[in-house]
């Protein structure tokens, strides 16, 4: 597939254009695209009917014409009237950001649950888009209903969509009443879930396989991984927590989108503390970091207990005077300012990890840690395998008929071994 890709968005920087167009063009390759020209365009405001005016229109014809390009994807959502105008005007196929993203993630999703999340956003964008495009609907339906006496294909194709719309939302209700289930289930287990979020590529899935073992592929594309994961981790205080790897976030993330993937994003929200994990080497950092805050704050997660991670400290050629340099480069936190706790790691290489697991450790606010002096019977062996399992052995005794083990324990195994305790 061949790609022209045009821009029309008023940006306050003629870099901050080129960055974004950065993006696109890697977004574009990410879906399978050739990338053969790039239109940076500055107007005072867009032009209603085809955005880009139509001196900007026959320059983008006739380089399509020259190039032999396929496909427009334009940097910005187009209006479903811009969009056939466009399409009329360069004689092909015309996209904006929104269905390229959509595009994506219908690719990459493999779970049933993020399979109907895409489709639920696909379909919501394509309702006000049907006029006049004669579109199939049989990839929906299935041959569901018929055309009755005076109806038309577009009141047919509306009713399908709407029909299959209320299955998708039925399926993920089910889907988030089960998510619910399960998270009573695992709060009655005082084990806390972390959640991981930040920028899509910015290294969530090569640094969820770090601590967990998992086998989640981490590629250097956008969107590589799209299916929430959980697994446990063990705490140096010997606690285990859940760690729960996301969907990465992206500038202008489709409103479609966020609304489909709630029940993913539930995770987030109900986590009782998230690791924003960064990409230190990007130019783009703090932009990426605000968006990534942006997000949380529109899915109510602003006030969960928060850990930056500094990744990729590996590609950088020094420090930078350390994470606290770091973390006020790309929040924009002046020196002095409260900023947030931040770690530095780089996740391919393992550096840092250790120093992440114990602000971890540190932050986490379940089943929090107290020093505890057991006394066992000698015959309790599997009390003192639970103590040695889940706790912070600090010293341990024995004698003829005890052993005495003082220990940094969680409060549920202090309850659980409440009558041991003697101090």
């Amino acid at each position: 597939m061949h790609l022209t890709s045009a821009r029309g968005r008023n940006l306050a920087t003629a870099a901050g254009a080129e960055e974004s167009l950065d993006e696109l063009e890697a977004l574009a390759r990410g879906a399978g695209a050739d990338v053969l020209e790039r239109v940076l365009q500055s107007r005072a405001a867009p032009e209603a009917a085809t955005l880009i005016g139509s001196g900007k229109v026959e320059e983008l014809a006739a380089s399509v014409k020259a190039t032999g390009a396929g496909l427009v994807i334009f940097d910005r959502e187009l209006t479903p009237t811009q969009q056939r105008n466009l399409e009329r005007a360069l004689d092909t196929k015309v996209v904006d950001r929104t269905q390229l993203i959509l595009d994506i993630f219908a690719r990459r999703a493999r779970s049933r649950e993020g399979q109907l999340q895409v489709e639920c956003a696909q379909l919501n964008y394509l309702l006000p888009r049907l006029a006049g495009r004669g579109i199939e609907m049989s990839r929906l339906g299935g041959g569901i209903g018929t055309r009755g006496p005076g109806e038309t294909q577009l009141e047919t194709d509306r009713r399908r969509i709407f029909r299959r719309l209320r299955r998708i939302e039925q399926d993920l209700e089910r889907v988030r009443a089960g998510r619910s289930v399960h998270r009573r289930q695992r709060e009655s287990i005082p084990i806390a879930t972390v959640a991981l979020v930040g920028y899509t590529n910015a290294g969530k899935s090569t640094l969820f396989n770090r601590l967990t073992g998992a086998g989640v592929l981490a590629d250097d594309r956008l969107f590589a991984t799209l299916d929430p994961t959980v697994r446990a981790i063990l705490l140096p205080s010997r606690r285990k927590a859940l760690l729960s790897d996301t969907v990465g976030f992206i500038r202008n993330l489709p409103t479609t989108l966020i609304k489909a993937f709630r029940a993913t994003l539930e995770e987030v929200s109900e986590a009782a503390m998230v690791l924003h994990v960064a990409d230190v080497s990007s130019p783009e950092a703090t932009q990426h970091t605000a968006q990534v805050f942006k997000v949380l704050h529109e899915i109510g997660a602003a006030s969960i207990p928060h850990l930056m991670v500094l990744n990729k400290t590996d590609l950088l050629p020094d420090s930078g005077g350390g994470s606290d340099a770091l973390v006020r480069r790309i929040t924009g936190h002046a020196e002095g300012d409260t900023s947030p706790r931040a770690v530095a790691i780089s996740a391919r290489t393992g550096a840092g990890i250790g120093a992440l697991l114990e602000a971890i450790d540190e932050l986490i606010p379940a089943d929090p840690l107290a020093r505890a002096v057991f006394r066992f019977p000698l015959r309790a062996g599997a009390e003192i395998h639970q103590v040695h399992e889940r706790a912070r052995v600090v010293r341990i005794q024995y004698t003829d008929r005890y052993c005495e083990i003082e220990a940094e324990a969680p409060e549920s195994l202090r309850h659980r071994l409440r009558r041991y305790i003697q101090r």
